[in-house]
């Protein structure tokens, strides 16, 4: 009885474009979401391993790796530049291992 509710619901709406502009958004969305879990876990293994597969393996030019290559290197340099130019954190104030009066809440008896 469910299912049919769901095929009659299709069949009323009529707004495909809507329907087709939401999926394609969808879509863009887990792209993004996984190149960033890529980028974040791969970024040193690509940016030291290519030239290494370069120049002491004599690996084949590859220019698709060599744009990721690039994109790692500047990933790399704006961590760098919010560590330590910047000094700013990824994390909001109050979730970095702070309590609510700001102190923090590992343990300082040592």
């Amino acid at each position: 009885m469910r299912a049919v509710r769901l095929i009659r619901f299709d069949k009323i709406n009529l707004n495909k474009g809507f329907q087709i502009k939401e999926s394609l958004k969808r879509e863009l969305r887990h792209l993004y979401g996984t190149s960033i879990l890529f980028f974040y876990y791969a970024k040193w293994f690509i940016f030291l391993g290519l030239p290494w597969l370069y120049f002491g393996l004599d690996y084949k030019d590859n220019w698709i790796l060599d744009i990721i290559w690039v994109i790692c290197l500047i990933l790399i340099i704006k961590d760098f530049i919010y560590k330590f130019v910047l000094k700013k954190s990824y994390c909001d104030k109050g979730s970095c291992g702070k309590d609510k009066n700001g102190n923090n809440s590992k343990n300082e008896s040592e």
